[in-house]
């Protein structure tokens, strides 16, 4: 597609969220999800920065960032579990 194309569709929806109104709900939870898997993501990098010299590494990536994320630092002692006996 056209960048221009791709530009003024975007604009246009925000346009129109603008004078429509956009749902609260659903973009609260959109964005809180959005923090939580950032939050995880920030949990796991200070994971492999402290646990390299243990022989600890988990990957960094959509689901462990949510996994570690959704259920905080219990989600991230399941993943070093995980990574340390199962895989």
């Amino acid at each position: 597609m056209d960048p221009i194309v791709v530009i003024s569709i975007l604009g246009g929806l925000i346009l129109l969220l603008l004078i429509i109104g956009a749902p609260t709900k659903p973009l609260r939870f959109i964005g809180q999800s959005a923090v939580k898997i950032l939050i995880g993501a920030i949990f796991l990098f200070f994971l492999n920065a402290f646990g390299t010299s243990f022989g600890i590494y988990v990957p960094i990536n959509i689901a462990t960032a949510a996994v570690s994320g959704l259920l905080g630092i219990p989600g991230v002692f399941a993943l070093v579990a995980i990574q340390t006996w199962i895989i």
